[in-house]
Parts: structure tokens; C-alpha cells; sequence
């Protein structure tokens, strides 16, 4: 082992707290009148909300969509031809798209406070079909995702070199091939402090967050907030993958209700949460022509596309789906086409094994 340069063994700035027990991340946050927050999350993948009803012994601790009929949604907008735009709201309103979307947010003294009073709140829910499997989100007459805009299908793309040269060659190998979804499963999961700083008229999170400044952002334009009136403060990240990437309805939550309440909010994720609410990602199905000249030359590739990309905004769509079949490959031809499909489970976002926090 060097004792500089490449492989050189160097310790991180934050190593010896942290093999101290000093850390401080999400969870270890405490601000004075600290109430916990649950949440009141869909059983079903896709039904039509006829009520969310909250018991009167509960008014001023539970919250549903009428609450918060001030507050924006998180819209998925991007500049790539023929991108259909699709929105979601912090708490849902018309019908739910996933299990685990949110109905209500509750708050207690404690987690368990909180959790009782979201057991109370009834539910009235007209089950409607699901359409869970990305190649037959596709066909005609498939449950819709999002109804106005005619089908499961919100992006397309297509890319071209020379693949009609390819089409003569000797030898001709299509197969199929599907990668299964990832869930990520960082050891902390995600997590929100929200308090509303009366002096410097700010509302501050603290959240374990990859990206604060989209965060922050995102925040604004939910809430009505100017930029310079949201801090976020991203402590210690116990694993992030990507997980943590991404402006989270919880966030919008607990904003609003900081700002509401007058005093701090804590929601600090359990693993069922995380494992049937939590981004997911990289579900593709992949059918891939190879053309070869008998000799083993590669003569070109010619590869379709189709990505599960869950039932929210695609705030992170995966183009390098369509890429990197080909990528790997010197073929002098190529073409690839994709497909970016709604479906009823959760949201997608980037994944990356580097970023264990």
C-alpha cells in the first residue's frame, strides 16, 4: 500500500466522528415542540378516491388533500420532443396510481400517537384495474395511467446509423431479455425535520438529501415560496443510491405543515415504507438483433426499448436505456427505439452503487 498517490489509504475527514458515535444524521435531530408525522398510504395500486375521511376527535392533527388544495404539484417537465407532461400531488386527489401513495398525513406527540390517529381515518376507495407489466402497458384498451393523455406511453425516442446496410448480412440473432426492478435499501431511510424560523421568515428541512438545491427548489414552486425563504440542511446520509435524489410529496408535507402548525415536524421512514414507496428503478425489457458476417464480424445492432417507469413524474427518465445495448458494441450500423411506460408501481430515479452516502 502507497503511502501517496494512487491506492494511497487516506482518511476521510468525517471517519473519526463517525467511529466515534457522532455522527448525526436525519433522525438525530431534535428542535424544541418536536411532533412526529405518518402517513395514511394507499392499499391499492390504482383506485378512485370518493372520500378520506377524518374523524372529528382527530380535526387539527390529520390533513387530507382539501388541506392542502393551496399547495402545487411536483410536474415533470423536460425539453426532450414529444414529452408528456404528468404531475403529482403531495397528498392524492382525484385517484391514487400506487400502492403507498400518500391519502393523509397525521401528526402526534410521538411516531405511535401519530400512527393511531392514521389508523382512524377511514378510507373510501373504488378499486379500479392495475396495469403493472411495462410491455402490456402498451397494448390498446390497458388500464390508463394517466387519462388525459390517451395511453401508458409518455416518451419516445428513436436513433438511426446506417442500419439498412446491416439488413443483408449471413447471420441474423434476435433475443429477448428483461432486467428485474431495483429497490434501493439504504440503512437510513428517508427522513424530513421541518421547522418554520419565525425571525428569519425561512422554512428550514433538514433532509438527507443528494441534491438540496432541487430539493430546494422544487420546494418553492410547491409552496409558494421564494428560494431565498427555504434552507436545507442535508446532515450525515446513511446510503443514498440515488434513493434520496429527488424531491419526495413527504418534503412537500412537512413543509406545510411546519408552516401551518407553527412548531417542528419529524417523519423518519420505516422499511415498509421504504420497500412499497420508495423509487425504484431500472425495470427494462430489451428485444436485440445482432447482424454478422459468418466470420464473427459484427455488422450492426438493432435494439427496442421499452423502461417501467412507475406511476409518478419521470423525474429522472433513463435515456441511456436506449444506448447502452448498443454502447458496449463497435457496429458499424445501429438503431435503437424506446419506449417510457406509466405503470402502477412506484416512482423511478436514478440508481448508482457509488452513492452509499
Amino acid at each position: 500500500m502507497t503511502k501517496q498517490g494512487v491506492g494511497a489509504r487516506l482518511p476521510r475527514k468525517e471517519d473519526d466522528r463517525f467511529l466515534r458515535g457522532r455522527g448525526q444524521f436525519v433522525a438525530d435531530v431534535r428542535l424544541p415542540g418536536l411532533k412526529d408525522v405518518a402517513f395514511v398510504r394507499s392499499p391499492l395500486a390504482h383506485a378512485r378516491i370518493h372520500g378520506v375521511h377524518i374523524p372529528e376527535a382527530c380535526r387539527g392533527r390529520a390533513f387530507n388533500a382539501t388541506d392542502l388544495a393551496a399547495v402545487k404539484p411536483i410536474r415533470a417537465v423536460t425539453t426532450l420532443p414529444g414529452f408528456k407532461v404528468s404531475e403529482q400531488w403531495p397528498l392524492a386527489t382525484d385517484k391514487v396510481r400506487q400502492v403507498g401513495e400518500l391519502l393523509a398525513v397525521c401528526v402526534g406527540d410521538t411516531r405511535a400517537q401519530a400512527e393511531d390517529i392514521a389508523a382512524a381515518i377511514d378510507l373510501d376507495l373504488e378499486e379500479l384495474p392495475a396495469v403493472h407489466d411495462m410491455v402490456k402497458a402498451r397494448d390498446p384498451g390497458s388500464a390508463l395511467v394517466h387519462e388525459h393523455w390517451g395511453d401508458n406511453v409518455f416518451l419516445e425516442s428513436f436513433m438511426e446509423v446506417d442500419i439498412e446496410t446491416a439488413f443483408d448480412a449471413p447471420i441474423k440473432i434476435t433475443r429477448t431479455l428483461s432486467t428485474a426492478r431495483q429497490s434501493m435499501a439504504p440503512m437510513e431511510g428517508r427522513g424530513t425535520v421541518a421547522h418554520w424560523d419565525h425571525r428569519k421568515e425561512q422554512l428550514v428541512l433538514h433532509t438527507g438529501s443528494q441534491m438540496p438545491h432541487i430539493v430546494r427548489n422544487g420546494l418553492a414552486e410547491c409552496l409558494g415560496l421564494n428560494q431565498e425563504q427555504i434552507r436545507i440542511i442535508s446532515p450525515d446520509v446513511g446510503g443514498g443510491f440515488g434513493y434520496k435524489g429527488i424531491l419526495l410529496p413527504e418534503d412537500i408535507c412537512l413543509g406545510w405543515l411546519a408552516m401551518r402548525l407553527g412548531h417542528p415536524v419529524r417523519w423518519i421512514e420505516d422499511r415498509r415504507e421504504s420497500l412499497t414507496a420508495g423509487a425504484n428503478c431500472r425495470e427494462h425489457h430489451y428485444s436485440i438483433t445482432a447482424y454478422a458476417d459468418r466470420d464473427g464480424t459484427l455488422r450492426g445492432i438493432d435494439c427496442e426499448a421499452i423502461v417501467d417507469s412507475g406511476a409518478a413524474p419521470g423525474r429522472s427518465p433513463p435515456t441511456n436505456a436506449r444506448s447502452c445495448p448498443i454502447a458496449a458494441w463497435r457496429a458499424p450500423a445501429c438503431a435503437s427505439r424506446s419506449n417510457w411506460c406509466w405503470t402502477r408501481s412506484p416512482a423511478r430515479s436514478a440508481w448508482s452503487r457509488t452513492n452509499c452516502g
